[in-house]
């Protein structure tokens, strides 16, 4: 029942970060160009699925700290699963979606995935039941 919940959680965070993505593209990046609009970016969806993970999955999931652990290993799967499969059915190549793990571009797409792996441990730390 845990896996269940913290996939319906972990589905939130999709429509999170189509959001933070059309805003990267309409707002953020002709407002202040994409080399700050990139990192922005980042940091905004670690904002939002930290916020997921601490309002959200603490009332959903109860347990240790190894199991809010298993989840952010599961979450973080999911993610890099879905970002793969997305990305292919699009017509991207691995080449063009590799390059979003490339930090020196400005991308955090990579610290974006370690944290989606921290964020419920995080959550349920900040909310205080582990």
């Amino acid at each position: 029942m845990t896996f269940l919940k913290s996939l319906a959680v972990w589905m939130l965070i999709i429509p999170l970060a189509i959001f933070n993505g059309l805003l990267r593209d309409t707002v953020l990046a002709p407002e202040l160009g994409k080399h700050v609009a990139l990192p922005a970016s980042g940091v905004l969806l670690c904002l939002l699925i930290l916020l997921v993970a601490t309002l959200i999955l603490p009332r959903m999931v109860h347990g240790t700290a190894k199991v809010f652990w298993r989840i952010g290993l599961l979450w973080m799967a999911l993610t890099i699963a879905f970002e793969f499969t997305f990305g292919l059915a699009t017509g991207a190549g691995f080449d063009k979606m590799l390059t979003a793990y490339d930090v020196t571009t400005g991308n955090l797409w990579s610290l974006v995935v370690l944290f989606t792996a921290i964020a419920p441990w995080l959550g349920a730390k900040i909310k205080g039941t582990i």
